[in-house]
């Protein structure tokens, strides 16, 4: 009685699972599939059930017969198969990625009747693994240095410095508006510095008071003061034989530059509360947003401190002095969106990226990733268009001012973009209708909206 109960509920169990399961007889005929398997191949019950697992055609079938042996799959020979990508072909003819097990079933005699299969969908893990690969292909193309990309000569120049750079132990400075992608400058230097195995420590000069900067890089001994309950080494010994990155060194007080001065003429730090010298072999990088030979002028940085970190200076360009590049971030970063988000978002529109390259970035690359990533939160529909970009962009950019009537009338826009796939596809409204990545009944409602009314030509 219990074990008819029990058959009772494995039968709900079985159409639980959310992976395709299908049970096979000796001679490799399904005999029992579950809900999660029709729903991944396309195939019903009555198809499934007395067909051999062969129709299917994965494409790992013929590799694993056992052409040997007795047996007519390997699985009978090893007992199993574990976590083997393969592709099946779907009753429509598409082509599914799966990760495929199996086990052998026995009976309590422990004679082999059969195998149980599950198989788990993993298109979309495949689908983000060939975009990451992409995206990676291109950032190690020709427009692409270590994360950056920029085809411009102002960048290719930068990537020509950081190499050079690379060659020496000497400070490197890097000077560039904020968004421009200082770090990523700081980093490339790092990573393909003979440091590279030991660690890279960033500080933000800006981001702390003068106390608690001085601890950070420093260091403090136990009671140096209110809080201090136990010694802690500073950022400089942290980083000792690799690259210390000071972000927005600018800002750093002139007290603490007095004592970063000793740290690059005499290679040794000393701890807040303590006189005893720690030696140090630290490369500094630094970056500034800010002109240090006027704060020098103004008695707010030190010349001789700014002599000895401004012996490698790098700049990086603002955006708009490199609008050629434009494009190829914007490529980028919406195919990196793109991945992320999981909308149906297919590309932009010609006039957004007309609003893209006239915009003046005081954001710089930093600004023009938000933007994207506002438009895709914005935009339900297939193509993103100007009135998906934030308000400021629209504000600030020149382009705007000829296409104020298409940002205050959506329908005008559409109502354009429908003439013009019309007329790409000679009147033929399907082939329109794949051309905006809509329906055809939408294409139709549409024409029926704006009354357009278009002749075929002849021959199409």
């Amino acid at each position: 009685m219990v074990e008819k109960e029990l058959a009772g509920y494995w039968e709900t169990v079985f159409d639980t699972i959310k992976e395709g399961l299908m049970i096979v007889d000796r001679e490799g005929t399904i005999v029992s599939a579950n809900q999660a398997l029709e729903d991944l191949t396309g195939y019903g019950e009555e198809d499934l059930i007395g067909s051999p697992c062969s129709a299917l055609l994965c494409d790992i079938c013929e590799i694993a017969r056992d052409r040997d042996g007795d047996h007519w799959c390997i699985l009978f020979r090893t007992g199993s198969l574990k976590m083997r990508r393969c592709t099946l072909t779907r009753r429509d003819g598409s082509r599914i990625q799966v990760l495929k097990n199996a086990s052998l079933l026995r009976n309590r005699e422990g004679e082999v009747i059969g195998a149980v299969e599950t198989l788990t969908d993993i298109s979309e893990i495949i689908e983000k693994e060939n975009h990451i690969e992409a995206l990676q292909r291109e950032l190690h193309s020709e427009d692409g240095f270590r994360g950056m990309l920029g085809s411009s000569t102002s960048m290719q120049n930068v990537f020509h410095l950081i190499t050079n750079a690379t060659h020496s132990d000497a400070p490197v400075i890097i000077f560039g508006e904020s968004g421009t992608g200082k770090e990523l400058v700081a980093r490339a230097v790092h990573e393909m510095g003979a440091r590279r195995r030991k660690p890279f420590v960033k500080v933000n000069c800006a981001a702390l008071n003068e106390s608690l900067l001085e601890t950070e890089l420093f260091g403090h001994v136990k009671g140096a003061f209110t809080g201090a309950y136990k010694a802690r080494k500073g950022r400089f010994e942290a980083a000792r034989g690799g690259d210390i990155f000071l972000d927005e060194i600018g800002d750093l007080p002139l007290s603490t530059q007095v004592k970063l001065l000793r740290v690059l003429e005499e290679k040794v730090v000393e701890r807040v509360g303590e006189n005893k010298p720690i030696y140090i072999d630290v490369r500094i990088i630094s970056a500034t947003n800010k002109d240090l030979n006027r704060l020098v002028e103004k008695g707010l940085f030190r010349e001789d401190l700014f002599y000895r970190i401004n012996v490698i200076p790098i700049t990086v360009p603002p955006l708009r002095d490199r609008v050629e590049d434009i494009p190829l971030l914007v490529e980028f970063f919406f195919r990196r969106i793109q991945m992320k988000d999981g909308k149906n978002i297919q590309g932009i529109s010609n006039e957004v990226m007309s609003i893209l390259v006239d915009y003046h970035w005081p954001g710089n690359v930093r600004e023009l990733k938000g933007a994207l990533e506002y438009a895709f939160i914005s935009c339900h529909e297939t193509t993103i268009q100007p009135y998906h970009l934030p308000p400021n962009i629209l504000r600030g950019t020149e382009a705007l001012s000829r296409s104020k009537s298409v940002f205050a009338d959506r329908d005008e826009i559409k109502k354009r973009q429908l003439v013009d796939a019309l007329e790409k596809a000679g009147g033929n409204q399907s082939e329109a209708a794949r051309i905006l990545g809509v329906s055809r009944v939408t294409v139709w409602n549409q024409m029926k909206k704006f009354n357009i009314r278009l002749k075929r030509k002849i021959g199409s």
